[in-house]
């Protein structure tokens, strides 16, 4: 007769105390699992083999998690022949043990309860251990201090991800809520459920980015993706008063604010950068300076950002300020510091699913820039398609939203296109991809020596009706005689100066900025 081994003595740790555990109660919730037929079905998303401190009881359950995963039934019998095929049956003190523990319970009505109180204690150790490692590695001082705090964050985020559970919700109250959200966006001035960009048409496409959605932008280098993201963070938090962040990884926060500047008081960036400027110029900026002053715009600049340390930031930033909506300038500069992945093509992959995951948890649209590869470069048509986007392809998998940025004068001397329609300043937003909407094409502006995108019938298109009606009339003026055709040409001169700045600009040759 087999009899039942002697358990191991319980490790004490490094402070004396013995480690979180409750052995009876594992063997109650075992023998429960063995009696009742759905029983380890409400204890499976609940406990791993790991959460057992005993040995003998996490083989145990090892056997019953292998029947359960093939779907063969779970009792006495079936149990200790898996074990007996694993080889451990003697180990665990053969079947009598396995006997001798269905014996000790009657009902398995508590054992989701007493699953609980298994796993929180598991967790408390996983928790001492962490703390320990961190300890010790923290006194040995061949240890890079900046990678063991990196690693120690990824740990924690690790263990903090395997405790999270989403319980399973009847239908009639995400249908209030979703009557609240339709509510909401038919009352408001915008008739928009989202977060509104200053972009007319794309808010149409998209009613306004949307909380919990993951939006990639993207496009080969010098499209104007940072211009972009920072024209519509200058639209929704200084027009708008909504709280953004902006984790800049490419450049500084001084920088990225001189770019807004020049956005804002419509300034040549080499300008900006000079501090070479008019009476009239300074006086624009110094006029136009106090709208940024107070508007809810946040930026981060830290170098090589982890998704750990992004996690962290986020929350804080959400909690404290109040944030909306957060920009990352850009994904590929991010790292999966701490974990450890085959390739760089995996760490993109950890990282474009980590950043879905924090725009769920922390319900509010996150929106990562990413680089194209060089394959639209070979092609004669050189719109950017999804197979573009660079070393992974789970960043469309992952994201609610794909949109390219496309300039087709970047990629031609011409300034009109095959059908006599001129494309200076012209821009695409395309939206490749929506999960949960319609794709399309947004026609933008794009002001290079600003680096600013508008709206295109409130950029390119109302100079040209300016300057053609302005044409006309200056024709028929002179048709009509020499001096009231310079008397007209000085009324124009006068009332170029009351039209805006962006708009005059915008007819004036780019600069690359």
């Amino acid at each position: 007769m087999a009899l039942k081994p002697e358990h191991k003595a319980a490790n004490i740790d490094t402070t004396g105390k013995l480690p979180p555990r409750d052995t009876e109660l594992e063997e109650v919730v075992l023998g429960a699992c063995m009696l009742e037929r759905d029983a380890y079905m409400n204890v499976c998303d609940i406990l791993v083999p790991d959460s057992f401190y005993d040995p003998v009881n996490k083989k145990i359950f090892e056997a019953i998690t292998t029947l359960g995963l093939n779907q063969r039934p779970i009792d006495m019998l079936t149990v200790t022949e898996q074990l007996r095929k694993d080889g451990t049956l003697e180990e665990v003190g053969g079947a009598l043990h396995i006997t001798e523990l269905t014996a000790r319970v009657y009902s398995s009505a508590n054992i989701e309860y007493h699953a609980g109180i298994i796993a929180q204690k598991y967790l408390a150790r996983r928790l001492i251990n962490f703390a320990a490692n961190v300890e010790t590695k923290a006194y040995d001082e061949s240890n890079d201090i900046e990678e063991l705090l990196q690693e120690a964050e990824s740990k924690l985020f690790d263990i903090s991800q395997n405790q999270l559970k989403r319980e399973v919700t009847q239908i009639d109250p995400v249908v209030n809520l979703a009557l609240e959200q339709i509510q909401n966006a038919a009352n408001s001035e915008s008739g928009l459920s989202g977060l509104q960009t200053g972009y007319r048409e794309l808010d149409k496409i998209t009613s306004g980015w949307q909380n919990s959605d993951l939006i990639i932008i993207a496009a080969r280098p010098a499209m104007g993706k940072t211009a972009f993201v920072l024209s519509m963070a200058k639209n929704m938090s200084v027009d708008f008063n909504l709280p953004i962040a902006i984790f800049t990884l490419e450049m500084s926060n001084v920088q990225l604010i001189k770019r807004l500047i020049s956005n804002v008081a419509s300034l040549e960036g080499e300008k900006i950068k000079s501090g070479r400027l008019t009476p009239d110029e300074e006086n624009r900026l110094n006029s136009r300076i106090r709208n940024i002053y107070g508007a809810p715009l946040y930026l981060d600049e830290t170098p090589g950002l982890s998704i750990t340390e992004l996690r962290t930031k986020a929350r804080k930033l959400v909690r404290e300020k109040g944030v909306r909506m957060i920009m990352i300038d850009y994904l590929q500069l991010m790292n999966a510091s701490g974990l450890k992945l085959g390739s760089r093509e995996q760490e993109v992959s950890t990282i474009s699913r980590s950043l879905k995951a924090l725009a769920k948890e922390l319900d509010i649209p996150i929106i990562a820039l990413s680089q194209l590869n060089r394959s639209t470069e070979s092609r004669e048509d050189k719109r950017p398609v999804l197979s573009d986007l660079r070393e992974s392809g789970a960043i469309e998998q992952d994201a609610d939203i794909v949109c390219f940025i496309h300039r087709p004068e970047y990629y031609t001397k011409a300034t009109e296109d095959g059908e006599g329609n001129s494309i200076k300043g012209l821009a695409y937003l395309i939206v490749a991809k929506h999960r949960s909407g319609a794709v399309g094409d947004v026609k933008l502006h794009f002001i290079s020596k600003y680096a600013k995108f508008e709206n295109w019938e409130d950029g390119y298109e109302a100079v040209q009706e300016a300057i053609a009606d302005t044409t006309f009339k200056i024709e028929s003026k002179l048709n009509s005689g020499h001096d009231s055709g310079n008397n007209f040409i000085q009324n124009f001169s006068n009332r170029s100066d009351s039209l805006s700045p962006d708009l005059m600009a915008s007819h004036d040759e780019d600069v690359p900025f």
